[in-house]
């Protein structure tokens, strides 16, 4: 059975079957990768790579793992679609967008990298959908070679410290400090100082600054961590930029709208499931149920004469086509599952 997988121009691939078998090592983190795709734990372990990719790595390839974390709406998702130059992590400018681990690869003539984009670290309210969050975090560091530490420019709190305490102590951390757009941040003593504040407190292995939103000195940052991968040949075709499934990112492009067009608290009570995908010939038919924890939520979703509906279901459409490169049917409608958040089994059927 292949694998189907998203290249650059966003079209959806096939990956072969057949190749070489990796050495222990990258057998097991060829596992690992599997494993967590689209926060699944049923999925057969893949012991392969491709024999183009066996031929044609010269000598001192890179290759490896990478977690991004940090507390919630530091710009962890801006910050991966920028470093692979293509959208597969949903943003927002609400805290807690992301919910699932999302995969993102970067290939070029020397590395690849493959980057996992973590829920925000949840210190506050406690639910089993929270918990499960904060154990996607824990297991998506278990086996990467390096983790990069995102913190927002001038802002170092309490929430950032309780996310650096639950790093491993063996894997080296790498500070990126975000947003240095942010007028505060221009003062380039008052952000070195910043900087050495969080460094005296904090071991690190590398630090760089970016500003994940205008894609400022992401070079630099992709130099910074290179020497942080492990010699060894590519896990990916070199055109791929996230092994998750098109189910998975139809699913995630509706809640990223959701988040963008509905008020502070409702898009925190609600979730998104695919409950049908038909991949036709030039057309996916999809059809996604946004569930809701009370029927009073409903019309808030909905909106006036289902206008509010209508938008997010058409903005939600026109990203899918562009994604997929094809036409798009989609069918969006809102269902009540009271008490979804602390259905420990329903959440393992999300995936999550």
């Amino acid at each position: 059975m292949s694998l189907k997988i998203f290249n650059r121009r966003g079209m959806i691939q096939n990956a072969p079957a057949g190749g070489k078998r990796l050495d222990s090592r990258r057998r097991a983190r060829a596992k690992w990768r599997l494993l967590f795709s689209d926060g699944l734990f049923f999925r057969r372990p893949q012991d392969y790579v491709m024999d183009e990719f066996t031929q044609t790595a010269p000598a001192g390839y890179r290759c490896g793992f990478i977690a991004i974390v940090g507390r919630p709406n530091v710009g962890k998702s801006t910050l991966m679609n920028h470093l692979i130059g293509q959208k597969v992590s949903i943003t927002s400018k609400k805290a807690q967008t992301t919910r699932n681990r999302v995969t993102g690869i970067y290939t070029d003539d020397t590395a690849q990298f493959v980057f996992v984009d973590t829920p925000g670290f949840q210190t506050d309210h406690r639910n089993a959908l929270n918990d499960r969050l904060n154990q996607n975090v824990t297991e998506a560091l278990s086996g990467v070679d390096a983790v990069v530490f995102v913190v927002e420019a001038m802002r170092f709190t309490e929430a950032d410290r309780t996310v650096m305490k639950q790093l491993p102590k063996h894997t080296p951390v790498i500070l990126v400090v975000n947003k240095i757009d942010k007028d505060k941040a221009k003062d380039k003593t008052a952000l070195q100082a910043f900087i050495d504040g969080i460094r005296a407190e904090f071991k690190f292995a590398a630090c760089e600054v970016v500003s994940a939103k205008h894609g400022l000195r992401i070079a630099n940052l992709l130099e910074t961590l290179k020497p942080f991968l492990p010699e060894g040949i590519p896990l990916y075709p070199d055109d791929m930029v996230t092994d998750k499934s098109a189910r998975f990112l139809a699913m995630e492009i509706v809640r990223e709208k959701l988040f963008r067009y509905l008020g502070e608290e409702l898009p925190y009570a609600m979730n998104v499931e695919v409950e049908k995908f038909d991949e036709g010939e030039g057309i996916h038919h999809i059809y996604i149920a946004v569930l809701v924890d009370k029927e009073n939520q409903k019309p808030i979703v909905i909106g006036k004469g289902g206008e509010k509906l209508k938008k997010i279901s058409t903005e939600a459409r026109l990203d899918m086509e562009k994604l997929f490169g094809c036409k798009v049917f989609l069918k969006v409608w809102v269902k009540v599952k009271s008490g979804w958040a602390d259905d420990v089994r329903f959440l393992n059927e999300l995936g999550l």
